[in-house]
């Protein structure tokens, strides 16, 4: 296939991507929000409710992060560094992982990020919201919550994966030619 006709075929496929996001936009305008409880969190300061990680804003963007140990989270969680005030600008933003603040504040300063994070160790929140299976792995992803009439509503969620909509890395990558075993590296020394 030539060159003029394979970008006509891809401009197809984004079109349709385009088209399925507007569906799920949709179907979530539809969607009934899931009631939470105000889960606590540990921090360096010591305990937060997730009720008071809102900041000010009616919206909050939650990131469930495996921890230290992922390569891809701290990939996710580099991209989140870079357009962190985009983000705080329409909602507040936090990541949240079963590591110890003390370990994340560790971390995070390594990695220079700027948002804030949260433990959720030791606690239900992360098998609760979906992001930790029965035989006890993490999972990582996000959750949308806004504070409604007293309520802790959830009103989205969504797994990570490679290719996913959430690193643009995956994207770029995509545009390259063949295909490729990369995976993420915590440094590229």
């Amino acid at each position: 296939m030539n060159y003029s006709a394979g970008m006509g075929k891809i401009a197809g496929y984004r079109k349709e991507i385009t088209e399925l996001r507007q569906k799920m936009r949709a179907v979530q305008a539809e969607m009934e929000p899931q009631v939470v409880q105000d889960y606590v969190f540990s921090t360096p300061d010591g305990p937060r409710k997730l009720s008071e990680l809102f900041g000010g804003k009616e919206d909050l963007i939650l990131i469930h992060n495996m921890g230290t140990k992922c390569s891809s989270c701290t990939l996710w969680a580099d991209g989140f560094n870079g357009v962190y005030p985009h983000l705080v600008d329409r909602a507040a933003f936090v990541v949240t992982s079963p590591d110890s603040p003390a370990v994340q504040q560790e971390f995070a300063k390594s990695r220079k990020w700027r948002f804030p994070m949260v433990s959720h160790e030791g606690t239900s929140f992360a098998a609760d919201m979906g992001y930790r299976t029965p035989e006890g792995r993490f999972r990582p992803g996000v959750s949308v919550f806004r504070k409604e009439d007293g309520k802790l509503l959830r009103f989205n969620n969504a797994g990570f994966q490679p290719f996913d909509d959430f690193c643009a890395v995956w994207h770029l990558f995509d545009l390259l030619p063949g295909d490729s075993e990369w995976s993420p590296k915590f440094n590229y020394d």
